[in-house]
């Protein structure tokens, strides 16, 4: 098999990484997470980089493992995978066109927006074949609704798209492809007229505050705002709202 499994397209300030395995359903390979790796790899490097979209080819966007290769082998880095699209100093949308099982709800549940088309089911299979979801439940515990994963989990169940978003493992439904690509393009649009710095700092926030105490939490929070007010963003975006111009991060408008 030739060609890449992980297609790395940037324009402008946005980077798409998109699985191209249809032949296995985008299953999650050790080549294909090498890929993956690589790419998220890029985009923590590139300093003007501000947005990242993952998206896939075909109508399954992710299976899960690679179960014809060894036990363990394909799974060995999606904790390195995780953890960068967790990580990622700018925000990660997940765009799914399609099904997603086990592995593929890890992806989309690191992610920090997803969105898929009505059409799309989901599942965490892995109890249908002998094994646990136990990498995955790191990140959607920290998102979805636990009584929710605790009856997935256990039963292997698929479940509809407007179900995984009232549940909070998608943060939107569309109908349809067209739609897809309108919600991703409003979503970046709204990203590149906010401040990098203060996005950046967001989504950290975000990740950091839950596990803290009702007073360390306030303490943290408080220190980073005095920080973020005392910046340069804060200057230039106070004095954009003032004076009724567009703030200099702004590319959207």
């Amino acid at each position: 098999m030739t060609g890449e499994l992980v297609h790395i397209a940037r324009e402008g300030p946005v980077l798409t990484l998109t699985l191209d395995s249809p032949h296995n359903r985008n299953a999650l390979s050790s080549r294909l997470l090498d890929e993956l790796a690589e790419g998220l790899g890029q985009a923590a490097a590139e300093q003007a980089l501000r947005v990242v979209v993952l998206t896939a080819r075909g109508s399954t966007f992710c299976s899960g493992a690679d179960l014809s290769e060894p036990a363990g082998v394909a799974t060995s880095r999606l904790p390195e995978i995780l953890t960068s699209l967790r990580s990622a100093p700018v925000p990660v949308l997940a765009r799914v066109g399609g099904h997603a099982r086990a592995g593929g709800l890890g992806l989309i549940t690191a992610c920090d927006l997803a969105v898929a088309t009505r059409g799309s089911t989901f599942a965490l299979s892995e109890v249908r074949v002998g094994v646990a979801p136990a990498m995955i439940l790191v990140p959607a515990l920290r998102v979805a609704q636990a009584r929710f994963l605790w009856r997935a989990s256990l039963t292997g169940e698929p479940f509809g798209a407007d179900e995984a978003v009232a549940a909070g493992v998608l943060t939107d439904v569309v109908d349809d492809a067209p739609d897809l690509d309108a919600w991703v393009d409003r979503v970046v649009t709204s990203i590149l007229k906010s401040a990098p710095g203060a996005v950046a700092a967001t989504k950290a926030l975000l990740a950091e505050l839950p596990a803290l105490s009702w007073s360390e939490g306030l303490e943290v929070a408080s220190a980073r705002s005095a920080e973020l007010f005392a910046g340069v963003e804060a200057a230039e975006g106070m004095d954009a709202f003032l004076h009724k111009r567009t703030p200099s991060w702004d590319t959207a408008s």
